[in-house]
């Protein structure tokens, strides 16, 4: 079996690569559109599907697909499209614990597995400037909530209960036992 990573995303190609090389990354052209009316914790297991089922699977292959998503209360936070989306996003959750939730589908063309997978997020009340420096220095468009925990980012935090790989953008832990238990296929 051959794997393929059907996204663009280089944080979920390191966290992969952690726990094996032996797959390529064929990014898919989704359509990432869904019903504003659907329960929002929803969304990022649809995306993956998307995602997921989005790629040319050949024989032999079995694609992962994978969205994430912040829930602030009741409110879905993407990837903000500029800075100043950014600093909005993240005056939000000054002070707040929210959900990320990563969605997460593996298919071969014949078996789709999809799941998601919510880690609660606590940041510290943020300032003006910490935020607006934030921003400025990394630029942190391409990432949902507009933090990366695994860098800066990581100064904000002050509790995380759960998988902080899902926070990263890809569930590690989840992902390896969809892949051993329902593909057959054993990473480590």
């Amino acid at each position: 079996m051959s794997l393929i990573l059907a996204s663009k995303s280089p944080r979920r190609k390191e966290i992969l690569q952690m726990v094996t090389n032996d797959f390529v990354v064929r990014v898919s052209d989704a359509d990432e559109s869904y019903d504003e009316n659907m329960d929002l914790s929803l969304v990022p297991e649809l995306l993956a599907e998307k995602k997921a089922k989005g790629v040319k699977i050949g024989e032999g292959e079995v694609v992962i697909g994978c969205d994430t998503v912040v829930l602030n209360e009741s409110k879905l936070l993407g990837k903000p499209k500029t800075d100043d989306e950014a600093i909005k996003m993240l005056k939000e959750l000054s002070n707040t614990t929210h959900r990320v939730i990563s969605g997460i589908c593996v298919t071969d063309g014949v078996k789709t597995i999809s799941d998601s997978i919510t880690t609660y997020v606590t940041l510290r009340e943020l300032s003006d400037d910490e935020i607006e420096n934030y921003v400025s220095k990394f630029h942190p468009t391409d990432k949902a909530g507009a933090y990366g925990i695994q860098e800066s980012a990581g100064a904000f935090v002050t509790k995380i209960e759960g998988d902080f790989y899902n926070v990263v953008g890809l569930p590690l832990c989840r992902l390896c036992e969809i892949l051993k238990n329902d593909f057959n296929i054993k990473i480590l």
